[in-house]
Protein backbone atom coordinates (compact mmCIF):
# COMPACT_ATOMS: atom_id res chain seq x y z
CA UNK A 1 0.00 0.00 0.00
CA UNK A 2 1.26 3.53 -0.52
CA UNK A 3 1.59 5.63 2.16
CA UNK A 4 -1.48 6.98 4.18
CA UNK A 5 -2.76 10.11 2.76
CA UNK A 6 -2.26 13.09 5.55
CA UNK A 7 -2.17 16.19 5.61
CA UNK A 8 0.45 18.86 7.53
CA UNK A 9 -2.31 19.07 10.28
CA UNK A 10 -2.05 15.20 10.69
CA UNK A 11 -5.53 14.82 9.62
CA UNK A 12 -5.58 11.04 7.91
CA UNK A 13 -8.07 10.64 4.99
CA UNK A 14 -9.79 6.98 5.37
CA UNK A 15 -13.37 8.47 3.31
CA UNK A 16 -13.68 9.37 -0.59
CA UNK A 17 -16.79 11.66 -1.28
CA UNK A 18 -16.60 10.46 -5.46
CA UNK A 19 -19.50 11.84 -6.99
CA UNK A 20 -20.86 10.86 -10.33
CA UNK A 21 -23.12 13.32 -11.94
CA UNK A 22 -24.13 16.68 -11.17
CA UNK A 23 -27.33 16.23 -12.83
CA UNK A 24 -30.81 16.45 -9.97
CA UNK A 25 -34.27 15.74 -10.75
CA UNK A 26 -35.32 17.73 -7.56
CA UNK A 27 -35.59 21.24 -6.91
CA UNK A 28 -34.25 21.86 -3.54
CA UNK A 29 -34.75 25.20 -2.15
CA UNK A 30 -31.27 25.02 -0.75
CA UNK A 31 -29.69 23.29 -3.58
CA UNK A 32 -31.15 24.11 -7.03
CA UNK A 33 -33.97 25.98 -6.49
CA UNK A 34 -34.64 26.94 -10.06
CA UNK A 35 -33.58 23.14 -11.68
CA UNK A 36 -30.33 21.87 -13.11
CA UNK A 37 -28.43 23.95 -15.32
CA UNK A 38 -25.69 22.02 -17.54
CA UNK A 39 -22.22 23.67 -16.67
CA UNK A 40 -21.35 24.68 -19.88
CA UNK A 41 -17.65 23.50 -19.63
CA UNK A 42 -15.65 22.33 -22.16
CA UNK A 43 -14.75 18.57 -21.56
CA UNK A 44 -18.09 17.90 -19.16
CA UNK A 45 -18.71 14.94 -19.56
CA UNK A 46 -19.52 12.82 -16.53
CA UNK A 47 -16.44 10.04 -14.89
CA UNK A 48 -16.36 6.70 -17.17
CA UNK A 49 -16.68 3.48 -15.15
CA UNK A 50 -12.88 3.03 -15.93
CA UNK A 51 -11.79 6.52 -14.91
CA UNK A 52 -13.75 5.48 -11.99
CA UNK A 53 -12.15 2.26 -11.30
CA UNK A 54 -8.79 3.92 -11.50
CA UNK A 55 -9.32 6.77 -8.94
CA UNK A 56 -10.70 4.55 -6.14
CA UNK A 57 -8.31 2.11 -6.51
CA UNK A 58 -5.59 4.76 -5.93
CA UNK A 59 -7.73 6.41 -3.02
CA UNK A 60 -8.49 2.32 -1.69
CA UNK A 61 -4.00 1.98 -2.42
CA UNK A 62 -3.72 5.08 0.37
CA UNK A 63 -5.91 3.85 2.66
CA UNK A 64 -9.25 4.72 2.11
CA UNK A 65 -12.12 2.45 3.53
CA UNK A 66 -15.11 4.43 2.66
CA UNK A 67 -16.31 5.60 -0.92
CA UNK A 68 -20.28 7.85 -0.90
CA UNK A 69 -21.13 7.91 -4.42
CA UNK A 70 -22.77 11.23 -4.34
CA UNK A 71 -24.39 13.62 -7.51
CA UNK A 72 -26.51 15.52 -8.05
CA UNK A 73 -28.59 12.38 -7.50
CA UNK A 74 -26.29 9.50 -8.50
CA UNK A 75 -29.19 6.78 -9.51
CA UNK A 76 -29.89 9.05 -12.58
CA UNK A 77 -26.61 7.38 -14.08
CA UNK A 78 -27.77 4.76 -16.11
CA UNK A 79 -24.73 2.96 -15.66
CA UNK A 80 -25.19 3.80 -11.56
CA UNK A 81 -25.34 0.01 -10.31
CA UNK A 82 -21.97 -0.53 -12.04
CA UNK A 83 -20.38 2.02 -10.48
CA UNK A 84 -21.34 0.77 -7.22
CA UNK A 85 -20.23 -3.02 -8.56
CA UNK A 86 -17.27 -1.37 -9.19
CA UNK A 87 -16.58 0.48 -6.19
CA UNK A 88 -17.15 -2.78 -3.73
CA UNK A 89 -15.05 -4.74 -5.36
CA UNK A 90 -11.78 -2.67 -5.35
CA UNK A 91 -9.52 -4.12 -2.44
CA UNK A 92 -9.52 -2.35 0.41
CA UNK A 93 -12.62 -0.57 0.25
CA UNK A 94 -15.23 -1.95 3.20
CA UNK A 95 -17.94 0.66 3.14
CA UNK A 96 -19.50 1.97 -0.11
CA UNK A 97 -22.50 3.84 0.71
CA UNK A 98 -24.55 6.74 -1.44
CA UNK A 99 -26.97 9.82 -0.73
CA UNK A 100 -30.06 10.22 -2.92
CA UNK A 101 -33.13 11.29 -3.21
CA UNK A 102 -34.59 8.28 -3.08
CA UNK A 103 -37.37 8.67 -5.94
CA UNK A 104 -36.03 5.02 -7.73
CA UNK A 105 -34.80 3.19 -4.04
CA UNK A 106 -38.41 1.25 -4.15
CA UNK A 107 -37.61 -0.14 -7.51
CA UNK A 108 -34.00 0.03 -7.59
CA UNK A 109 -32.51 -0.51 -4.15
CA UNK A 110 -32.56 -4.44 -4.03
CA UNK A 111 -29.99 -4.70 -7.22
CA UNK A 112 -28.10 -1.51 -5.36
CA UNK A 113 -27.38 -4.17 -2.29
CA UNK A 114 -26.93 -7.18 -4.88
CA UNK A 115 -24.42 -4.85 -5.87
CA UNK A 116 -22.26 -4.23 -2.77
CA UNK A 117 -23.55 -1.09 -1.16
CA UNK A 118 -24.02 -0.89 2.09
CA UNK A 119 -25.24 2.19 3.16
CA UNK A 120 -27.60 4.55 2.08
CA UNK A 121 -28.48 8.19 3.04
CA UNK A 122 -32.03 9.98 2.06
CA UNK A 123 -33.06 13.23 1.52
CA UNK A 124 -35.95 13.95 3.59
CA UNK A 125 -36.49 17.19 4.38
CA UNK A 126 -40.08 17.19 6.04
CA UNK A 127 -42.44 14.60 6.64
CA UNK A 128 -45.40 16.61 5.69
CA UNK A 129 -45.98 15.62 2.12
CA UNK A 130 -47.23 19.25 1.16
CA UNK A 131 -44.02 20.71 2.57
CA UNK A 132 -41.66 18.28 1.63
CA UNK A 133 -42.97 18.99 -1.88
CA UNK A 134 -42.63 22.73 -1.74
CA UNK A 135 -38.93 22.30 -0.24
CA UNK A 136 -37.66 19.74 -3.20
CA UNK A 137 -40.49 21.14 -5.99
CA UNK A 138 -41.24 17.32 -6.53
CA UNK A 139 -44.64 15.63 -5.14
CA UNK A 140 -42.68 12.27 -4.31
CA UNK A 141 -43.36 11.92 -0.55
CA UNK A 142 -45.07 8.93 -1.11
CA UNK A 143 -42.23 7.09 -3.19
CA UNK A 144 -39.40 8.19 -1.02
CA UNK A 145 -41.47 6.89 1.82
CA UNK A 146 -41.94 3.60 -0.11
CA UNK A 147 -38.25 3.98 -1.07
CA UNK A 148 -37.14 3.47 2.44
CA UNK A 149 -39.65 1.13 3.49
CA UNK A 150 -38.38 -1.51 0.35
CA UNK A 151 -34.51 -0.89 1.84
CA UNK A 152 -35.62 -2.26 5.07
CA UNK A 153 -37.58 -5.28 3.36
CA UNK A 154 -34.15 -6.07 1.37
CA UNK A 155 -32.24 -6.57 4.35
CA UNK A 156 -30.48 -2.90 5.25
CA UNK A 157 -30.21 -2.53 8.97
CA UNK A 158 -30.82 1.37 9.10
CA UNK A 159 -30.87 3.64 6.49
CA UNK A 160 -29.80 7.60 7.09
CA UNK A 161 -32.29 10.03 6.71
CA UNK A 162 -30.57 13.64 5.88
CA UNK A 163 -33.25 16.65 6.58
CA UNK A 164 -31.67 20.59 5.95
CA UNK A 165 -32.82 22.36 8.75
CA UNK A 166 -34.41 25.77 7.67
CA UNK A 167 -35.91 28.02 10.05
CA UNK A 168 -39.55 28.80 8.86
CA UNK A 169 -39.40 25.34 7.24
CA UNK A 170 -38.88 22.23 8.95
CA UNK A 171 -36.57 23.07 12.59
CA UNK A 172 -39.77 23.18 14.66
CA UNK A 173 -40.83 19.84 13.77
CA UNK A 174 -38.43 18.00 16.01
CA UNK A 175 -41.28 16.42 17.51
CA UNK A 176 -42.85 14.33 14.77
CA UNK A 177 -38.83 13.14 13.24
CA UNK A 178 -38.22 11.50 16.99
CA UNK A 179 -41.65 10.53 16.84
CA UNK A 180 -40.54 8.78 13.38
CA UNK A 181 -37.63 6.77 14.48
CA UNK A 182 -38.53 5.85 17.99
CA UNK A 183 -39.25 1.94 16.31
CA UNK A 184 -37.45 2.57 13.63
CA UNK A 185 -33.97 1.61 12.91
CA UNK A 186 -33.01 5.38 10.91
CA UNK A 187 -30.40 7.54 11.92
CA UNK A 188 -32.12 11.09 11.69
CA UNK A 189 -29.14 13.23 10.35
CA UNK A 190 -30.08 17.21 11.08
CA UNK A 191 -27.54 19.23 9.09
CA UNK A 192 -27.35 22.79 9.28
CA UNK A 193 -27.83 25.07 5.98
CA UNK A 194 -24.59 25.84 4.86
CA UNK A 195 -24.03 29.27 2.98
CA UNK A 196 -22.79 28.51 -0.73
CA UNK A 197 -22.22 31.59 -3.33
CA UNK A 198 -25.74 31.60 -5.17
CA UNK A 199 -27.50 30.95 -1.87
CA UNK A 200 -26.62 33.59 0.53
CA UNK A 201 -30.09 35.79 1.05
CA UNK A 202 -31.53 32.09 1.67
CA UNK A 203 -29.03 31.25 4.16
CA UNK A 204 -29.35 35.02 5.96
CA UNK A 205 -33.47 34.04 5.91
CA UNK A 206 -33.44 30.22 7.04
CA UNK A 207 -30.14 29.15 8.68
CA UNK A 208 -30.64 27.61 12.48
CA UNK A 209 -27.58 26.36 14.20
CA UNK A 210 -27.78 22.70 15.26
CA UNK A 211 -26.70 23.99 18.97
CA UNK A 212 -30.40 24.20 19.76
CA UNK A 213 -31.69 21.03 18.98
CA UNK A 214 -28.76 19.12 20.61
CA UNK A 215 -29.34 20.99 23.84
CA UNK A 216 -33.02 19.43 23.53
CA UNK A 217 -31.90 16.08 23.03
CA UNK A 218 -29.35 16.34 25.67
CA UNK A 219 -32.24 17.39 28.29
CA UNK A 220 -34.18 14.25 26.88
CA UNK A 221 -31.24 11.64 27.79
CA UNK A 222 -29.98 11.45 24.20
CA UNK A 223 -26.40 10.33 24.39
CA UNK A 224 -22.89 10.77 22.57
CA UNK A 225 -21.72 7.86 20.71
CA UNK A 226 -17.86 7.24 19.56
CA UNK A 227 -16.76 7.57 16.24
CA UNK A 228 -14.99 5.48 13.69
CA UNK A 229 -12.35 6.41 12.11
CA UNK A 230 -13.82 6.53 8.79
CA UNK A 231 -16.99 7.93 9.93
CA UNK A 232 -18.20 11.06 8.29
CA UNK A 233 -18.77 14.63 10.43
CA UNK A 234 -22.06 13.48 11.91
CA UNK A 235 -22.14 13.91 15.88
CA UNK A 236 -24.23 11.10 16.65
CA UNK A 237 -26.71 10.43 19.65
CA UNK A 238 -28.89 7.68 21.08
CA UNK A 239 -31.10 6.60 23.21
CA UNK A 240 -32.46 4.05 24.94
CA UNK A 241 -36.03 3.96 24.61
CA UNK A 242 -35.57 4.87 20.77
CA UNK A 243 -34.30 2.47 18.33
CA UNK A 244 -33.18 4.97 15.55
CA UNK A 245 -30.65 7.80 16.51
CA UNK A 246 -29.84 11.21 15.38
CA UNK A 247 -26.83 12.40 14.09
CA UNK A 248 -25.95 16.42 14.10
CA UNK A 249 -23.81 17.61 11.39
CA UNK A 250 -23.08 21.34 12.67
CA UNK A 251 -20.34 22.90 10.50
CA UNK A 252 -20.31 26.39 11.99
CA UNK A 253 -19.15 25.03 15.12
CA UNK A 254 -15.46 25.63 16.72
CA UNK A 255 -13.45 22.89 15.89
CA UNK A 256 -15.49 20.96 13.23
CA UNK A 257 -12.64 21.27 11.05
CA UNK A 258 -10.17 19.66 13.31
CA UNK A 259 -11.97 15.82 12.49
CA UNK A 260 -11.54 16.10 8.64
CA UNK A 261 -11.07 12.83 7.29
CA UNK A 262 -12.94 13.07 3.49
CA UNK A 263 -11.92 14.40 0.19
CA UNK A 264 -14.09 15.17 -2.85
CA UNK A 265 -13.94 14.18 -6.59
CA UNK A 266 -16.12 15.52 -9.00
CA UNK A 267 -17.94 14.37 -11.75
CA UNK A 268 -15.56 15.75 -13.79
CA UNK A 269 -12.50 14.33 -12.06
CA UNK A 270 -11.29 17.02 -9.75
CA UNK A 271 -10.22 16.54 -6.73
CA UNK A 272 -11.37 19.13 -3.78
CA UNK A 273 -10.11 19.23 -0.68
CA UNK A 274 -12.74 20.79 0.80
CA UNK A 275 -16.60 21.11 0.13
CA UNK A 276 -15.99 24.94 0.79
CA UNK A 277 -12.20 25.11 -1.47
CA UNK A 278 -11.53 28.09 -3.90
CA UNK A 279 -10.87 25.46 -6.98
CA UNK A 280 -10.67 21.78 -8.25
CA UNK A 281 -7.19 20.12 -8.90
CA UNK A 282 -7.80 18.34 -12.33
CA UNK A 283 -6.98 14.47 -11.97
CA UNK A 284 -8.57 13.59 -15.20
CA UNK A 285 -5.41 13.29 -17.22
CA UNK A 286 -4.16 10.78 -14.33
CA UNK A 287 -7.09 8.42 -15.15
CA UNK A 288 -6.53 7.14 -18.91
CA UNK A 289 -4.21 4.21 -17.78
CA UNK A 290 -3.47 2.01 -15.26
CA UNK A 291 -0.23 3.02 -15.28
CA UNK A 292 -0.49 6.30 -14.27
CA UNK A 293 -1.31 5.72 -10.37
CA UNK A 294 1.59 6.03 -9.09
CA UNK A 295 1.67 9.99 -10.92
CA UNK A 296 -2.23 9.76 -9.84
CA UNK A 297 -1.19 9.42 -5.88
CA UNK A 298 1.95 11.74 -5.73
CA UNK A 299 -0.39 14.80 -7.33
CA UNK A 300 -3.25 13.77 -5.21
CA UNK A 301 -0.46 13.48 -1.86
CA UNK A 302 1.27 16.75 -2.94
CA UNK A 303 -2.22 18.66 -3.40
CA UNK A 304 -3.23 17.47 0.41
CA UNK A 305 -0.38 19.54 1.66
CA UNK A 306 -1.69 22.33 0.31
CA UNK A 307 -5.36 21.89 2.12
CA UNK A 308 -6.34 24.37 4.91
CA UNK A 309 -7.21 24.16 8.66
CA UNK A 310 -10.54 25.16 8.56
CA UNK A 311 -12.92 25.76 5.48
CA UNK A 312 -13.13 29.43 7.50
CA UNK A 313 -17.41 29.19 7.16
CA UNK A 314 -17.40 30.62 10.61
CA UNK A 315 -15.72 33.69 9.03
CA UNK A 316 -18.45 34.33 6.18
CA UNK A 317 -16.21 32.76 3.36
CA UNK A 318 -18.22 30.20 1.34
CA UNK A 319 -15.31 29.68 -0.86
CA UNK A 320 -16.42 29.23 -4.65
CA UNK A 321 -18.81 26.26 -4.37
CA UNK A 322 -21.73 27.73 -6.18
CA UNK A 323 -24.30 24.72 -4.75
CA UNK A 324 -23.75 22.13 -2.97
CA UNK A 325 -24.78 19.60 -5.93
CA UNK A 326 -21.89 20.90 -8.38
CA UNK A 327 -19.38 18.37 -6.18
CA UNK A 328 -21.45 16.40 -4.46
CA UNK A 329 -22.24 17.42 -1.09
Amino acid sequence: MAQQLEDKFHRKFYYLRLSVTDVCNFKCTYCLPDGYKPSGQKNSSFLTLPEIKRVVRAFADCGTSKVRITGGEPSLRKDFTDIIATVANTDGIRKVATTTNGYRMEKQVAEWQQAGLTHINVSVDSLDPRLFHQITGENKFNQVMAGIDRAFEVGYKQVKVNVVLMKHFNAHQLPQFLEWIKHRPIQLRFIELMQTGEMDDLFKEHHVSGVAIRNQLMAQGWLLKVREKNDGPAQVYFHPDYEGEIGLIMPYEKGFCESCNRLRVSALGKLHLCLFGDHGVELRDLLEHDSQEPQLIQRIQDQLQTKSVSHFLHDGNAGMTPHLASIGG
